[in-house]
């Protein structure tokens, strides 16, 4: 290689890193205008798939991506965990951003069947002042089912008390589903008043959550001896299930001891079990031999 061809590779060297070095100088100048024009950037949450309308939003349709301020939406979501378990009030495209006020929680609005996990049913229980706590039950509370039931035949038959369902959640009490206004604006007359709406006790059921199985127990129940289901109130922390004996009029005497009950006339394990009429509680009486026993229509008693 003679000198004039090193010199031309040394001019075409130099040529190629000055081009280099232009072409960041732009790209630097450039980034800086945009940062200038756009500001800084902020994690914001899309969707990663089409969200339905009504549809329940779960972390696999949701991702984070970084977006200039700019270019951010009013009242976007930059937390997923605030858009899981939501409902979509309008669908949603893949990659359009998640803006609170087109979700919601599950409520009056979209509906009971949005708050019913999956795999179980909603069902929902006649209660009075004495079998539902004195009425003091909100949606979200857990609770515990306890059954009035008689089992057997004469001259065995007897009434047996047993906790069939525990932490069970309540859905809804009457109609609310959910507590979202405390007090209500009402007009009498020519005079107006506020009206506390969680003090509202005028509601005669409650809708539970239970597996399938359960439901159709308490079905029965409810369609043999609609007045032997009791309610009982759980601290909201405390799941904790309990093995309890059924509680019998010789074991509220202290005639007995639960645990020395005979298999033959414990009460069933599931709330499906025969109901039969029962015979009076405090003062029992059996049939005189080859006639019929006296049946108490109904099925039920107070204890």
């Amino acid at each position: 290689m003679n000198h004039n061809e090193t010199r031309t590779l040394w001019i075409s060297v130099a040529a190629a890193l000055f081009a280099v070095f232009l072409l960041y100088s732009y790209t630097n100048e450039r980034s800086s205008e945009l940062s200038k024009k756009f500001g800084a950037r902020k994690s914001v949450v899309v969707a990663s798939k089409d969200i339905n309308e009504m549809e329940t939003i779960d972390e696999s349709k949701l991702t984070v991506d970084d977006k200039p301020v700019d270019f951010v939406q009013p009242d976007a979501l930059s937390e997923v965990d605030r858009a899981v378990g939501m409902v979509a009030l309008a669908p949603i495209k893949a990659g359009e951003q998640i803006l609170q006020n087109k979700i919601m929680e599950p409520g009056p609005v979209t509906g009971l069947s949005l708050q019913v996990t999956p795999t179980k049913r909603a069902v929902t229980l006649p209660i009075d002042e004495m079998r539902g706590v004195a009425k003091l039950l909100k949606p979200g509370d857990r609770i515990d089912l306890v059954a009035a039931l008689d089992v057997g035949h004469a001259p065995n038959q007897h009434r047996e008390v047993k906790t069939i369902l525990q932490d069970v959640a309540v859905l809804a009490t009457g109609l609310k589903v959910v507590n979202e206004l405390p007090r209500l604006f009402e007009h009498n007359g020519k005079e107006d008043f506020i009206k506390n709406i969680r003090a509202d006790t005028n509601f005669n059921t409650i809708t539970i959550e239970a597996s399938p199985t359960d439901a159709q127990n308490l079905i029965y129940i409810l369609a043999t001896s609609p007045g032997s289901l009791f309610v009982t109130l759980r601290h909201p922390t405390d799941h904790t299930p309990l093995t309890m004996p059924e509680t019998t009029i010789e074991s509220v005497l202290g005639r007995v001891d639960n645990s020395t009950i005979s298999n033959s006339i414990r009460a069933p394990a599931s709330a499906g079990a025969a109901v039969a009429a029962p015979p009076n509680l405090l003062a029992p009486k059996m049939a005189a031999p080859g006639t019929k026993p006296k049946h108490k229509k109904g099925g039920f008693v107070d204890l």
